[in-house]
């Protein structure tokens, strides 16, 4: 019996603009040279690594991917514009990012990968 992986339904995203700048921000900061001082900032503001929406309203994003800080817009903002759909691809996409990570610096950070 072959397995077959997950795969996301194709919903179209409403407003792709916003959606494109957020997702590039979130690849920059899970970016080999950027994903650790990303982690680190998730400890010092105690915020578990699923909590997006903390993510976003303590600017984590803003901290450490210096294009978005320059941007002239926040990851707030872009957030705010989406759809309640494109927000759900958007969320699905960063818990997908951090789930990949490598095990060694998931076991280091193991703190901010708990549940509880």
């Amino acid at each position: 019996m072959s397995q077959v992986g997950f795969q996301q339904a194709g919903i179209e995203i409403e407003r792709p603009e916003q959606f494109a700048a957020l997702r590039s921000s979130v690849e920059r900061v899970f970016s080999a040279a950027n994903v650790e001082k990303f982690l680190k900032k998730l400890v010092s503001n105690s915020v578990n690594v699923r909590d997006f929406e903390a993510v976003l309203q303590k600017k984590l994003l803003e901290q450490v991917d210096s294009t978005l800080a320059t941007s002239g817009t926040t990851a707030v903002a872009l957030w705010q514009q989406l759809t309640v759909a494109d927000q759900g691809q958007m969320r699905e996409f960063y818990l997908t990012r951090l789930e990949e990570l490598e095990l060694g610096l998931r076991q280091k950070y193991n703190k901010i990968y708990r549940y509880y």
